[in-house]
């Protein structure tokens, strides 16, 4: 049995420190350029050198993504970017475009190259190509079955890497022009508006502004926009189908985000891995990962169903959470959390604090303290470092959210 990795999503230099915390084996990240999350490219080289640093110390591995579809303008700018991350350390370049492949063979040899699922690898002919150029491993597509992936595990001998939660692109496995045409945005080059999760009603040309419903609930409509896929369920004939990489959604999202959805999958994993035997989805780990961000989930095309019947989740309970801090350290002598505000709270809310390594607190806010001592009545000024009463320690990393009640 292969024992898998949980990749997690690193969009910031904080993100990356909440997904080691949690649990993940290796993440991934992208620079400044030449990757497809724009709005994720916090990563500057120095900032890069000093994540692979500390990455590595906690024996966490760091890949990057070179995976946009290359024009003739960025195969001038590439080379030396190549040679600067092969400098780092990094532990593999994700890509898509064969031509940015071949630059990676020529120039960093030594760099392990692993395929993108925006290259839709649906087949194992396909997988055994991309196996001859020079790849490590392949991020399969998104809209295959439990079967398919079995079959091309059986026909190559690459390493796999399957997405198991996050958002699902409604497009080319992940190629969209939706963007482009609709806000100049190329969603290929590492722009992508997110057109497809937009609010859409269908209007005829000879009735102006009568807008008919495709589908409908007391949010409007989504014609386009997919639900989040979440394969907790399937882990063990993912295991057993010798996946090699369990990836995870989501370098745009928050450290909440983050470091729910990581630990969640990180116990899934360790469970199953310690008891094969008696695997089950915890109701514990549904009830987390139904306190973050999410449109409805979904198991996808897993089960090999049909485009437009992939089953929902159902047995996930919906209720929204807002993430209100992080805690930056504990005053062991006024016994106090010292944290930092990310959303307003105030004085007499109930929050919750997630710790790495899945244990949950209530804490009730009987008491808030600024830096001076002075006594606030809440915390609203963004960033803004308080105390707060708690009996006793709790481990680096942990976060604080207030349950809304809607």
């Amino acid at each position: 049995m292969v024992k898998p990795e949980i990749l997690a999503p690193a969009g910031s230099p904080e993100k990356l420190k909440y997904a080691v915390a949690y649990g993940a084996d290796a993440v991934y990240l992208g620079g400044e350029n030449f990757g497809l999350r724009a709005a994720a490219a916090t990563f500057d080289l120095p900032s890069m050198a000093r994540a692979v640093d500390y990455a590595h110390s906690h024996g966490v591995r760091v890949y990057v993504t070179l995976n946009i579809f290359a024009h003739n303008r960025d195969i001038e700018a590439l080379p030396r970017y190549i040679k600067e991350l092969a400098g780092l350390g990094v532990d593999a370049v994700i890509v898509s475009d064969p031509g940015v492949l071949s630059l990676v063979r020529e120039l960093a040899p030594e760099l392990k190259i692993h395929i993108s699922t925006q290259a839709n690898t649906t087949n194992w002919r396909s997988a055994r190509l991309w196996e001859t150029l020079g790849a490590r491993r392949i991020v399969l597509a998104r809209e295959l079955s439990l079967d398919e992936i079995k079959t091309i595990r059986n026909h190559t001998g690459v390493e796999l890497e399957v997405f198991v939660h996050g958002a699902m692109c409604v497009s080319y496995s992940g190629r969209c022009l939706l963007s482009n045409y609709m806000t100049g945005r190329g969603a290929n080059q590492g722009d992508c508006a997110q057109s497809c999760r937009w609010k859409y009603r269908l209007v005829e040309e000879k009735r102006p502004g009568e807008y008919f419903p495709i589908t409908e609930d007391d949010r409007g409509t989504y014609i386009l926009s997919s639900r989040d896929l979440c394969l907790l369920e399937y882990l063990p004939g993912l295991v057993d189908a010798g996946v090699t990489s369990f990836k995870i959604e989501g370098r745009v999202k928050s450290i909440h985000y983050v470091a729910t959805i990581t630990g969640v999958y990180r116990q899934a994993l360790d469970a199953y891995l310690a008891d094969p035997e008696n695997y089950h989805v915890s109701p514990r780990w549904l009830e987390e990962i139904s306190k973050v961000s999410n449109r409805e989930y979904t198991t996808g095309f897993i089960t090999g169903v049909r485009p437009g019947e992939t089953p929902p989740v159902y047995s996930i309970y919906r209720r929204p959470y807002t993430f209100v801090g992080v805690v930056l350290g504990y005053d062991e002598q006024r016994r106090m959390l010292l944290v930092e505000q990310r959303n307003r709270f105030a004085r007499g809310e109930t929050l919750e604090m997630l710790t790495p390594g899945a244990q949950t607190f209530v804490l009730k806010v009987a008491e808030i303290l600024d830096l001076e001592g002075n006594t606030l009545q809440a915390a609203p000024h963004p960033r803004q470092t308080v105390y707060l009463p708690w009996p006793h320690p709790v481990p680096r990393w942990s976060l604080l959210r207030r349950a809304e009640h809607v």
